[in-house]
């Protein structure tokens, strides 16, 4: 409901503008100023303009064998500790899109899950996690990605 009170403030705000255009005021100065106010009704009203919380995917949990084989044998390479055959294996993943556990920089590690008929590393990755031993390989803190880290899911072993 609020969310559409303020869409209609903003309508009837922009058709108010494009009545009363000063001139030299462009459309795109009178659409950001616009955009702002719009914004800052949002902030006052409490309503936030970005998707909830709940639709990301980050308490989802898999089992081992409803993970994709080649991520079963990425898996297994992760709690062997290698040999991995990308370069980027083994890299930092810094989480930025905070679907993980909040953690230090550095904590988490990413891996590349191939995906058949790829030609380049593609979108399924296995994430990491030190855990208590700072050792991915026996931490058991494992996420599977298939969408380039749109959302995860837990892999429980």
């Amino acid at each position: 409901m609020i969310g559409s009170v303020i869409a209609g403030t903003i309508v009837g705000v922009m058709a108010s503008l494009l009545g009363r255009l000063k001139p030299g005021v462009s459309m795109r100065a009178a659409l950001a100023a616009t955009l702002a106010a719009s914004l800052g009704l949002g902030l006052v009203l409490g309503v936030t303009l970005s998707t909830p919380a709940v639709a990301r995917n980050t308490q989802n949990v898999m089992s081992v064998r409803a993970l994709p084989p080649e991520a079963q044998r990425v898996l297994v390479l992760i709690q062997q500790g290698g040999p991995f055959p990308h370069t980027k294996d083994g890299v930092t993943f810094f989480n930025r899109e905070r679907l993980l556990p909040s953690q230090a920089r550095g904590y988490y590690t990413e891996y590349t899950v191939p995906t058949p008929g790829a030609r380049n590393r593609g979108a399924r990755r296995i994430v990491a996690g030190r855990g208590a031993g700072g050792n991915p390989a026996t931490s058991g803190e494992y996420w599977y990605t298939s969408d380039h880290y749109s959302s995860f899911q837990r892999i429980q072993e």
